[in-house]
């Protein structure tokens, strides 16, 4: 196991440094430093002076890649402590570092409940089809559940906002508080992002479920006198554990990362919308973190998923 996991964090490194220069040329293939400086100045008669003066001080007057020295290069002296994570300033002069570690709570706050309340419902309402299934209560579901994931999320956005804030006054409509007045800001959102997921999830647990429902063990269960409540709670669920944790790990970076639409449409001032500012306002800086950043998740949410694989099936072993 322990070397597994050595494995697999040598195996990131590559992958780190891949999205570092992936997402270094895609910016600069967009932006040179002389257009960044221009937006950030916000004047239409800046000078040359000032624009070198600008690139100077954020250590964009130096070569992107090739020089004599390579650690004198933009690459280089922007790519290299991320992987320290000492992110630096952003092009605007505030310290990535401590933004992260303020923006990340409103992040989690949002991210965490709606993922785990989703994941209940979701799971709950998939075995009762499956329980029912054949009957009309299971048809029936299948298509409302295909309703639901046709329908735009934004749709529940706009309308949540409408009906809960502008017309029934029941939440705020927008913004955020840093204590326990928080949850009047977040509950809204949670509930939408609950609901505007039911769909997917309900159809995706579904076809997990019935997969597991038609094999051998689930005969036998049935054979020695279980019930179809005790089998599917206990047999199925179980043995469905390892998709589940599969699709669960895509998820990991968001906790962290924020949902992008919904704290931009919601004022919540976590990392999501932390990342949407940044790119409207082409500061590179943060948008690297971030990018690098969601990468480290995502690679430390399939280290684990893979490890949690041995704990629900012991026919898994790494080694």
């Amino acid at each position: 196991m322990f070397n597994y996991i050595l494995r697999r964090l040598a195996y990131s490194i590559p992958i780190l440094l891949g999205v570092n220069i992936i997402t270094f040329v895609l910016f600069f293939m967009v932006n040179t430093p002389d257009d960044m400086a221009r937006v950030h100045l916000g004047d239409k008669n800046v000078t040359e002076e000032q624009v070198e003066q600008w690139k100077h001080e954020r250590g964009y007057d130096l070569p992107l890649f090739f020089n004599t020295d390579i650690t004198e290069t933009i690459f280089y002296q922007k790519s290299v402590p991320l992987f320290l994570f000492q992110f630096g300033n952003s092009d605007q002069g505030r310290n990535i570092n401590h933004d992260i570690s303020q923006r990340m709570w409103p992040s989690l706050a949002l991210a965490v409940p709606t993922m785990i309340v989703g994941l209940l419902i979701n799971i709950s309402l998939a075995l009762l089809l499956i329980f029912f299934r054949g009957t009309y209560l299971d048809t029936t579901g299948v298509v409302i559940a295909v309703m639901l994931m046709s329908i735009s999320g934004m749709f529940y956005i706009i309308g949540g906002q409408f009906l809960m804030s502008k017309l029934w006054h029941l939440v705020p409509i927008s913004g955020y508080a840093y204590s326990f007045d928080a949850w009047r800001f977040l509950i809204l959102p949670i509930v939408i992002g609950v609901i505007s997921g039911i769909g997917t999830g309900t159809r995706w647990y579904r076809s997990i479920f019935f997969e597991e429902i038609n094999k051998d063990y689930v005969r036998t269960a049935r054979a020695k006198g279980l019930s179809e409540f005790k089998v599917l709670f206990t047999h199925v669920l179980h043995n469905a554990m390892i998709p589940i944790l599969t699709g669960v790990v895509v998820v990991i970076p968001t906790l962290f990362m924020g949902s992008l639409i919904m704290e931009t449409f919601f004022a919540i001032p976590g990392l999501g919308s932390y990342t949407i500012d940044a790119i409207q306002a082409q500061d590179f800086a943060i948008v690297r973190s971030m990018v690098f950043l969601g990468s480290v998740l995502y690679i430390i949410g399939l280290i684990l998923t893979d490890i949690s694989y041995t704990w629900v099936d012991p026919r898994v072993r790494l080694s």
